[in-house]
């Protein structure tokens, strides 16, 4: 169950966004923008999906409606994370590694690649929105899945939040709520959100679809999640070597008694 022309209309309409943020972050000097977009590439997509689609089911418009709770949610929780703090760091640190004509590089470097990165990704809504086989039992497991990973994701980010804007909480390691059972709740939800798009579409009949979640996955993990944020943390702030040693990576359970210590 595939359509091409569909999927490359996805593809159109994902790198026409790219090319108006990067227009924007030329003026802004700041490629950080790339952030609050990312889970928009994933709503604008499917919207292309469901206005090309010849029949829409009931499957489309349940997740069409989970997207856009997902996506809207992130988007808006990022921006207002970053505003007011410049580039994020990490962005600076490739800006300096390719210069001279960073801001055209920016095009393909940052824009360009999270753009087909999100459209690779995009493959099980496409399949829920073409697909018009009824709901059955999978698609609630795959709803059970997505609320889990709705509630790891916005509860870990706003607890996060709030630990940071108190001022005493400075320099201090986050341990608390979710982030005592695993390092990266918000990572950790991300990915069942993902795997649930996938069993929504595996419902549809696009079990090949898989590509979609194990990609997500391993950029959580290994990419730009749990390995970029983790790299030389440890080195920096001793507190965070022994929270590593007691708290999950990335699956949630319950603390570990930290090395030398019998409590």
């Amino acid at each position: 169950m595939f359509d091409l022309e569909l999927y490359a209309l996805g593809l159109a309409a994902a790198i026409g966004m790219a090319l108006g943020a990067w227009l924007i972050s030329i003026r802004l000097r700041d490629v950080s923008i790339v952030d609050s977009l990312w889970s928009l590439f994933f709503l604008l997509m499917m919207t292309v999906f469901l206005l090309g689609a010849s029949e829409i089911g009931e499957r489309a418009w349940l997740v069409y409606f989970l997207v856009a709770v997902w996506a809207v949610r992130l988007s808006v929780f990022i921006t207002r994370r970053n505003h007011g703090h410049g580039e994020d760091p990490r962005y600076q640190a490739i800006r300096a590694d390719n210069e001279p004509g960073f801001w055209w590089k920016s095009l393909y470097i940052v824009f360009g690649l999270q753009s087909i990165l999100a459209w690779i990704i995009a493959l099980p809504l496409l399949v829920v929105t073409i697909g018009t086989q009824p709901l059955g039992w999978l698609d609630y497991v795959a709803l059970l899945l997505w609320l889990t990973g709705l509630f790891f994701e916005a509860v870990g980010d706003q607890q996060l939040a709030a630990f940071k804007s108190r001022p005493e909480n400075q320099g201090k390691v986050m341990d608390r709520g979710l982030w005592r059972y695993t390092r990266h709740p918000n990572y950790f939800g991300e990915a069942c959100i993902w795997w649930a798009y996938f069993l929504f579409a595996m419902a549809a009949g696009g079990w090949w679809t898989i590509l979609s979640p194990v990609l997500m996955t391993f950029l959580l993990l290994r990419v730009s999640g749990v390995a970029l944020l983790e790299k030389d943390i440890a080195q920096r702030r001793p507190a965070y070597r022994e929270y590593c040693e007691r708290t999950n990576a990335f699956f949630p359970g319950p603390p570990k008694a930290a090395k030398g210590r019998l409590d």
